[in-house]
């Protein structure tokens, strides 16, 4: 039976921390910024900008939303955020995705200042995260990591599979993954004997978007499967990439769907944001330049 990876509790945790950190960074006249984004009506969107609200408010962290209409041009949202590029307040700038489909999200994205880019989508941070020398990580697999460090579990060595090949997730996951002395190998949708490989892993990462993908056949006994998908059974029930009830009893650590990698995304979130207004404030130094 495996141990379940509680990602409630050490988001909690890492929160903790980063209340701490903001509380430390106000008694030096710094209030850490976000600025969130939202563009349109997206019910799933609108429930993700709110509880990242909701959470920098209970870090002590300064949010402002800026809630633009659907017809909002491509020209409007880059100058929005231009101005907030230029915003001493603003430490950080999410611009919550998907967008609408007349806007270039690569453009929006590139426009935002590395240094502020909290998402760590911006091509700057994506390649500093290609040689190791990064100052801000992608929130989720920044989070897949804290789990992993906080269970006790270690990469190096270990056969490390990824399913999935994302810029959001899956590229950024095998990078971290590698870069602590994993063996990764990358699946995808046209890799072949896709279950014998899953089947070799001793960490298992699955982020495919595809419920309940990944069957007890492709889990070896006592693999670490790390679950990162948000998805939806046929009874319209949330559920994961894995299938939990069939995979658990064969894997020795496992994160559940929900309660697992979902609350560590806006935790480091958080971190993120703290991180940014250290750095503005020549609290770190990074060679990320202005």
């Amino acid at each position: 039976m495996a141990i379940r990876i509680d990602g409630k509790a050490i988001a909690a945790a890492v929160r903790s921390d980063v209340a701490a950190e903001v509380a430390a960074l106000k008694t030096q006249g710094i209030v850490p910024g976000l600025a969130v984004i939202i563009v349109g009506n997206d019910p799933a969107s609108r429930t993700y900008v709110n509880n990242k609200k909701k959470a920098c408010a209970e870090a002590g962290i300064y949010s402002e939303e800026f809630a633009l209409p659907e017809d909002t041009t491509q020209e409007e949202l880059l100058a929005l955020v231009v101005s907030l590029n230029g915003r001493s307040d603003i430490n950080g700038i999410l611009c919550q995705l998907p967008l609408p489909p007349h806007i270039d999200d690569k453009a929006v994205i590139a426009a935002i200042s590395p240094r502020k880019d909290v998402d760590a989508f911006h091509a700057a941070n994506t390649g500093h995260i290609m040689i190791g020398d990064y100052t801000f990580l992608p929130c989720t697999p920044a989070g897949v990591m804290e789990l992993l460090h906080r269970s006790g579990v270690k990469a190096e060595g270990k056969n490390c599979v990824v399913i999935g090949r994302s810029n959001i997730v899956g590229k950024p996951m095998a990078m971290l993954l590698l870069h602590e002395n994993g063996t990764v190998t990358i699946c995808h949708s046209r890799t072949k004997n896709l279950k014998e490989i899953c089947a070799q892993a001793d960490i298992l990462v699955a982020a495919v978007g595809k419920p309940k993908f990944v069957t007890a056949d492709m889990v070896k006994p006592g693999a670490v499967v790390i679950d990162v998908g948000m998805d939806r059974d046929e009874n319209g029930k949330l559920c994961g990439d894995v299938d939990y009830a069939a995979v658990e009893p064969v894997a020795g650590y496992i994160t559940p769907v929900p309660g697992g990698v979902g609350p560590m995304t806006i935790a480091m979130l958080l971190k993120n944001t703290v991180t940014a207004a250290k750095l503005q404030n020549a609290l770190l130094t990074d060679s990320l330049g202005k």
